[in-house]
């Protein structure tokens, strides 16, 4: 028998604390959730699942980037939007000035809608998301100075700068029929100034016209910089523009390079010896569309959207200039695009045309941003969902299974301690020796 040492004792302590110990951790994960409440309880595993909670974030954010980055894009697309509704209603004002039943009166009255939308035009260029301006021009990416092109991609695949007129053949290789005695009426549009003149057909080459449209007011287009070969030139980003089939096609630029040098429009149209226009050899003729906008060298203004959890997982958001000038509306003058007359509203309508080309372009690289970025937040959703389920696989804790474990703890501890309190009775024989 021992008196200072009660071994027995100690050792039902001992049990009671490990009990009672294992009982708190298990009430830890419970009231948690969590299987590693701390990083004592795993640390590889709270490691791994801390990498997972920084990634889970990461998407999450991201997700809301791109979430604001289509909200930027529709603000974008409104300006864009009203911008060619306007351009709509002034392709259908210019049809009604170029019609002769209009009066001067009338076709001034049809100005000034023009004068007011231009402005209009230049107010939607100026829209803003929190305080950054979208298409004002400001928004484009990166550029070299380039020469404004225009390629006829409907006349024959082997027609020459020095093929006359008279000798002119659609794509198919049937004859234009433009005849010796025939008119060839030219007008542009430059600086919101239209200039036209009208040539005899006779002897006249595909170069010539465009000579004689240099001969109005001073020199436009760069004639020795014409083309006849599926080459048209170089583009903003320095590659070489070529025709969309890949065959020979007609190519003219403009004299300078840059917006400086940039030509809102022209027509060419092919009359007969009665006035008459020649609606079905214009078609072909006069089917000149811009293949290189004029740009002027400029850095990188392209918005930058982060769209991912890791670096330089961006998207790349270029906007273009949606002002009047921008769009051949405007000179740098300020002055608008002129319908007052028959000739200037019938130049107007190629001009109008051009600019519905560069809106709607515009509108339509939008429209496939925007919908590339429902697919990247469903992505993203679907990445944080899946890393989300693995990280609760990793941390969270099995509830039933740890109240299953702390009743039995529990249970445990409340033996130990009975036990205690029965042995400490027990202990009451020593003192009935010394009585």
């Amino acid at each position: 028998m021992t008196i200072n040492n009660y071994v027995m004792s100690i050792g039902i302590l001992n049990t009671l604390n490990k009990h009672s110990a294992s009982m708190a951790n298990h009430l830890r994960h419970i009231s948690t959730g969590l299987r590693i409440a701390n990083v004592a309880d795993d640390p590889a595993g709270w490691a791994i699942g801390q990498r997972m909670d920084v990634r889970i974030r990461g998407l999450d954010q991201a997700n809301r980037n791109a979430q604001q980055s289509k909200s930027l894009l529709k603000v974008a697309d409104g300006g864009i939007s009203s911008t060619v509704d306007i351009l709509r209603t002034l392709k259908e004002k210019a049809i009604e000035a170029a019609n002769d039943t209009a009066t001067t009166a009338d076709r001034q009255t049809i100005q000034k809608l023009f004068d007011q939308y231009a402005d209009q035009i230049d107010d939607n260029a100026l829209v803003t998301y929190n305080g950054k301006y979208l298409l004002d021009g400001s928004r484009q990416e990166l550029s070299q100075k380039t020469q404004q092109a225009f390629t006829n991609e409907q006349l024959g695949k082997d027609m020459k700068l020095t093929t006359k007129l008279t000798d002119l053949t659609r794509r198919d290789g049937s004859s234009l029929n433009i005849l010796a005695g025939d008119t060839v009426n030219v007008s542009y549009v430059k600086d919101g100034k239209t200039y036209s003149a009208s040539y005899a057909a006779k002897d006249t080459t595909v170069e010539d016209i465009f000579k004689q449209m240099n001969a109005i007011a001073g020199d436009v287009f760069d004639i020795a910089g014409m083309s006849d070969t599926a080459e048209i030139g170089t583009g903003a980003a320095g590659q070489t523009v070529k025709t969309a089939d890949g065959e020979s096609a007609i190519s003219v630029k403009a004299k300078d390079a840059g917006t400086a040098g940039s030509i809102s429009g022209f027509t060419i149209g092919i009359s007969d010896s009665q006035g008459q226009m020649k609606k079905t050899v214009n078609s072909a003729l006069d089917a000149f569309t811009e293949t290189i906008q004029a740009k002027d060298a400029r850095a990188d203004g392209s918005l930058k959207m982060q769209i991912g959890a890791d670096a330089n997982n961006t998207l790349n958001i270029p906007l273009g200039d949606m002002s009047s000038r921008a769009l051949g509306l405007r000179g740098r003058d300020g002055s608008v695009l002129d319908v007052t007359t028959q000739k200037g509203a019938n130049a107007a309508m190629d001009v109008l045309d051009k600019a519905l080309e560069r809106a709607l372009d515009q509108e339509t690289t939008v429209g496939a941003m925007s919908s590339r970025l429902d697919y990247t937040i469903s992505n993203l959703t679907v990445q944080s969902e899946n890393l989300t389920d693995a990280k609760s696989t990793l941390l969270d804790a099995d509830m039933a299974k740890e109240m299953l474990a702390y009743t039995r703890e529990n249970v445990l501890m409340q033996a130990a301690m009975a036990m205690l309190a029965q042995n400490n009775k027990n202990a009451g024989w020593f003192l009935s020796l010394l009585g």
